[in-house]
């Protein structure tokens, strides 16, 4: 997949893709998978995630929501920023882009009604306003500053469900070092324990891990360009993943996609007439000046003095008429 681009203007999406963010086909079928599975197992809880962006993994985490059950973001938006380095941040990669309304505006096309919206830092979810263990699933995506994911994690660490799953993007980017370090730290020194690694995402929790562990492994070759391994970090088991989800099935459309894709049926419908009208024109345009040519050099032979030329020509005996060519070159 690649990336969605990233504009001003603020337009319904027909598919997921359409949605600006950095949310890999990887990461979107372990979210159905961990939740699904969650489902599967009568396993009830909410759902949270902590810095949404424009809403392309809190679309997926939405499909999800199960009746008495509450799905809560927290976000910035378009609101300033609680320290200077967060501002910093915020300008550098979202400030152009990232309103609540174009949240909004995604995340309806997808679902009927938009999940609790809490526009703060998320550092506000420590003042004991989440219950604590009500929660199975929580993705933490805001800021990159050490201090702020640190806080995050221990956010999570108190709201989820002794088998809960937390979701920590951008643990291994060169330019997020201070996500690696409070990931590692939660790890080694909070309890964390590692569930599933992608490119971008870390998943873990504060239960056993090893159940869905063993799941994740034995879909091993399922699809056929994904790599799917067993790896040991500290005497703990690691599953790593891999390499291509080419295959893998795409994400349900938006209410949109319809007329989206009749307009631009008509929009390419339209552009194929008038390119064809122009070709047409084209071709016409040639035709009357190749035939202007064509009379212009038949009226160029009838002139009386290159009639006259072409006459002696025909008359005069060949060496005669080499002479006269001789002589004129001369």
């Amino acid at each position: 997949m690649t990336d969605a681009a990233l504009g001003t203007d603020q337009q319904e999406p027909a598919v997921l893709d359409d949605v600006p963010g950095w949310f890999w086909d990887h990461d979107r079928h372990l979210f159905d998978w961990f939740l699904g599975r969650q489902e599967k197992a009568g396993f009830s809880g909410d759902l949270m995630e902590m810095g949404a962006y424009l809403g392309r993994s809190a679309i997926v985490i939405g499909a999800h929501l199960q009746a008495g059950e509450t799905f809560t973001v927290c976000d910035l938006f378009d609101s300033d920023a609680p320290d200077d380095e967060n501002a910093a941040e915020m300008d550098m990669s979202y400030r152009k882009t990232l309103t609540r309304t174009a949240f909004e505006t995604n995340y309806l096309s997808f679902h009927d009604r938009l999940p609790e919206i809490i526009q703060a830092p998320t550092s506000v979810l420590a003042d004991g306003r989440i219950p604590a263990g009500g929660f199975r699933f929580i993705h933490i995506d805001a800021s990159h500053l050490y201090e702020h994911v640190a806080g995050d994690l221990q956010v999570a660490r108190t709201a989820l469900a002794p088998e809960g799953v937390v979701v920590l993007d951008d643990y291994r980017s060169a330019h997020t070092p201070g996500v690696a370090a409070a990931t590692w730290e939660a790890v080694f020194n909070h309890g964390l324990r590692p569930v599933v690694l992608t490119d971008t995402k870390f998943y873990g929790t504060w239960g056993d891990p090893e159940p869905a562990q063993l799941d994740l492994l034995a879909r091993r070759g399922t699809l056929p360009d994904c790599s799917i391994t067993n790896e040991t970090l500290a005497s703990h088991r690691v599953v790593r993943i891999d390499g291509s989800s080419d295959g893998a099935e795409p994400f349900r459309v938006s209410r949109h996609h319809d007329r989206l894709a009749a307009e631009a049926a008509r929009r390419e419908q339209t552009q194929a007439t008038e390119d064809a009208l122009r070709a047409a024109e084209r071709e016409r345009d040639e035709a009357v000046r190749d035939l202007a040519a064509r009379r212009a050099r038949a009226a160029e032979r009838r002139r009386p003095a290159n009639v006259a030329k072409r006459a002696v020509g025909d008359l005069l005996p060949p060496v005669v008429t080499s002479a006269i060519r001789r002589a004129r070159r001369g």
